[in-house]
């Protein structure tokens, strides 16, 4: 259960039991727990014992009475040994946890799944959120499990499965000229004039409490040990900064020791502001001018984040990397062929920004990476390749062309 919302700026406290964004100085809000009750009541061994989702760790997690639980089945995604074959074989020890099995085939589903059960326990009418995709869908299927209305406004270029998806799941879906952080106004303005609940990316505190749930469960999937590397895709960022949160929380509780992994933000080179941020020594951001990237999840001009994905990044001894949409690409499909992994773009981005590090003599081949897939490459049809040669099975000579 949470004790206090603890604002990672002003540090000023705030009690939980309110429906709340940000903090009065515009921090972002994180929940604390009574680590030491935990510690007392909860062993990894009692994990076990628990449902095959994130729920396992509810001990941690902000839902006080069980009946406002909002799930699909999400968490518990596959953490597989890469094989060493082609351009992965320099890698001694890299794993890939891919999160493409989660409801709707992303990793937003544990976001979503907690802070729309949160949401409805604190008496939320209404939720509303912009979306460069993946988060959109997830929302308006956890809405929908929850019996709330949901509000997905999207940039007018959202991919077509994406969009269709959100709509399926019966959300009110608007699309508006510009990116993100465009959509982003028209939800505050709607959240002040229309009492829905904003659920954009950080602006409410347990989104971030779902997705810390991958630092325990690949903690938990490697033994209570945790790899020298994790890199991962950054657009919002509250993946890396959830797990971050989650060592924390598991050095607390006893159950790790306190080594951290190196944390990498790969992100695109045509959306790269915490890649710019980081490289000048900045503290925050500047907003990325005409941002530009397939990879929809990646298109964040400015994370309202960054001043906590530039601290996990620099604590931890990491970096930042962009990789461009061909490399992206070409990242995907030996992801595929060599991994039997169809990753989304932004998955993929974390493969081609690792290959960058090799080079760069910033990671060996020796130490123990972990890459994160945060979702299917299914959901972005227009990357794939369609270009199989049409057979006449009545041609005695058909297979001739066969190679």
């Amino acid at each position: 259960m949470v004790k206090a919302l603890a604002c990672t700026k002003c540090v000023r406290r705030h009690g939980p039991e309110q429906l709340i964004n940000l903090c009065a100085c515009g921090g972002i809000l994180y929940p604390e727990y009574d680590l030491v009750g935990v510690r007392r009541a909860v062993t990894p061994a009692d994990l076990g014992r628990g449902p095959a989702t994130l729920w396992r760790y509810r001990a941690v997690l902000p839902v006080a009475d069980e009946v406002n639980i909002v799930s699909l089945g999400e968490g518990c995604t596959p953490l597989s040994a890469a094989a060493r074959r082609g351009p992965f074989a320099p890698f001694e020890r890299l794993t890939i946890k891919d999160e493409s099995p989660n409801p709707t085939g992303t990793f937003k589903a544990r976001g979503m799944s907690v802070a729309l059960s949160r949401a409805r326990e604190l008496g939320a009418k209404a939720v509303a959120l912009p979306s460069a995709g993946n988060a959109g869908a997830a929302a308006a299927a956890y809405a929908a499990r929850a019996c709330l209305p949901c509000y997905v406004f999207m940039p007018v270029d959202t991919p077509a499965p994406i969009l269709g998806e959100c709509i399926a799941y019966g959300a009110r879906v608007y699309l508006a000229k510009g990116l993100i952080n465009d959509c982003g106004r028209l939800v505050a303005k709607g959240a002040a004039e229309r009492g829905w609940f904003d659920l954009s990316t950080l602006k409410e505190p347990y989104r971030v409490e779902g997705k810390k749930t991958m630092g325990y469960e690949v903690a938990e999937q490697m033994g209570w040990t945790l790899p020298d590397v994790i890199v991962y895709p950054t657009g919002g960022g509250t993946g890396l900064v959830g797990m971050w949160k989650a060592f924390g929380e598991m050095e607390a509780l006893g159950w790790i020791a306190p080594q951290r992994p190196r944390m990498v933000a790969v992100q695109a080179a045509g959306c790269q502001p915490v890649v710019r941020a980081f490289q000048a020594g900045a503290a925050a951001s500047e907003l990325y001018r005409n941002a530009h990237t397939a990879a929809s999840g990646l298109r964040v001009p400015k994370p309202l984040g960054d001043y906590i994905i530039l601290k996990v990044l620099r604590e931890s001894g990491g970096t930042a990397v962009a990789v461009t949409d061909e490399e992206m690409v070409q990242a995907q499909r030996e992801m595929a062929e060599a991994q039997g992994i169809l990753a989304a773009p932004e998955g993929a981005a974390t493969w081609a920004g690792l290959k960058k590090l090799k080079v760069q003599g910033w990671v060996t081949g020796r130490e123990r990476i972990l890459l994160y897939n945060t979702g299917s490459g299914v959901l972005y049809p227009e990357l794939l390749p369609v270009d199989a040669p049409v057979l006449d099975p009545n041609d005695a000579h058909a297979l001739d062309a066969v190679r």
